[in-house]
């Protein structure tokens, strides 16, 4: 087959040329015009073809090579590398850690998305740089977007975004754009947000659970100041809130620290999955009943959790995938809060 016979170059189009190369070559792929393994023309020859300039070719072929559509071998030339995801929709999912309750969204997500889809899970550990760097790599390789933007300051703090961060999102194209979890007011553009409102959920969530929170005596946050995956600190802002709104005695703690006076009557919130570790260590070794003589709250359920009876306060991370590939797969734009709730249990 004459490749040059399949693509179709639009000099009045709107489209750049090199994604017309790019669209065009995948489309014949799709239509199995090219097999794999098969030879291309070299980039020299395909704008001579088309009185196009050589940069504009490279450009295609750089992008299909990045997107392992194509792949060059020295000396002999350009070949179809691959053809079994051409037609499928391609993702990259883009996550600040690998959680359970992040892996719960992710793998919500892929479910919903159906089997005409291929997403790509990498994680960029809280780090700017490594998040712009992935970015830059992978910014012409996808169809779709979904990226958790969670990030750590030099002190180890946490923020939202961070003015380079932003900047790298804006080179994405924005209808292809999707962010979760966390979202700032200043992100502007025609892309999806599934989010959480950090504040007002731990302060509506504590809320239901009133009556009982207020049989106890005291009530005590283990929030991490300082930690290689920060979390916002809008949680801390709702908690003060809740507990100054309702007259509640109340303090703040890093950590769980080791041989911690726990009196009866403590009510704890923990962040931290080691912080509730050692907590029910501490209360087993003091011969204390959790839900009777102390009550446990930790923040972001799990099967664990819910095998133990650890009350929580947590996000639906299965709806939030869900609703973010439903929303893809409906070419819906806009934001979308996931539900927060408590969830009782016996530890309260």
């Amino acid at each position: 087959m004459n490749l040059f016979d399949c693509i179709n170059i639009d000099e009045n189009s709107r489209v750049p040329k090199y994604q017309q190369i790019i669209d065009s070559i995948i489309y014949n792929i799709s239509e199995e015009n090219l097999k794999m393994g098969e030879k291309i023309p070299s980039i020299n020859r395909f704008s001579e073809e088309f009185y196009l300039s050589r940069d504009t070719v490279e450009k295609a072929y750089s992008i299909l090579k990045e997107r392992k559509i194509i792949n060059a071998i020295r000396g002999k030339g350009y070949y179809i590398n691959r053809t079994k995801l051409i037609s499928k929709t391609n993702i990259l999912f883009l996550v600040n850690k690998l959680s359970s309750y992040k892996l719960k969204t992710y793998n919500s997500f892929i479910n919903n998305m159906g089997p005409n889809s291929h997403t790509d899970l990498m994680t960029y550990h809280c780090d700017e740089s490594l998040f712009i760097n992935l970015l830059d790599k992978h910014k012409s390789s996808y169809d779709y977007y979904v990226i958790m933007p969670h990030f750590k300051t030099e002190n180890l703090k946490h923020t939202s975004f961070t003015d380079n961060a932003i900047k790298a999102l804006k080179t994405l194209p924005q209808g292809r754009l999707v962010i979760l979890d966390n979202i700032k007011s200043i992100m502007e553009g025609n892309h999806i947000e599934v989010y959480q409102d950090f504040e007002n959920d731990i302060y509506n969530a504590l809320k239901e659970g009133i009556d009982k929170i207020n049989s106890y005596k005291k009530i005590i946050l283990f929030y991490p100041e300082k930690t290689m995956y920060p979390y916002p600190r809008r949680i801390l802002h709702g908690f003060r809130k809740f507990c100054v709104e309702f007259k509640l005695d109340f303090e703040i703690f890093e950590k769980v620290i080791d041989h911690m006076i726990i009196k009866k009557g403590d009510l704890f919130i923990t962040i931290e999955e080691s912080d509730l570790v050692s907590l029910v260590k501490q209360a087993k070794e003091d011969e204390l009943v959790l839900g009777e003589d102390i009550g446990i709250i930790s923040y972001n359920d799990t099967q664990l959790k819910d095998l133990l009876g650890i009350t929580v306060l947590s996000t639906d991370f299965k709806i939030m995938g869900e609703t973010a590939s439903d929303m893809i797969l409906n070419n819906k734009k806009g934001s979308v809060k996931v539900p927060f709730n408590l969830i009782e249990r016996d530890s309260l």
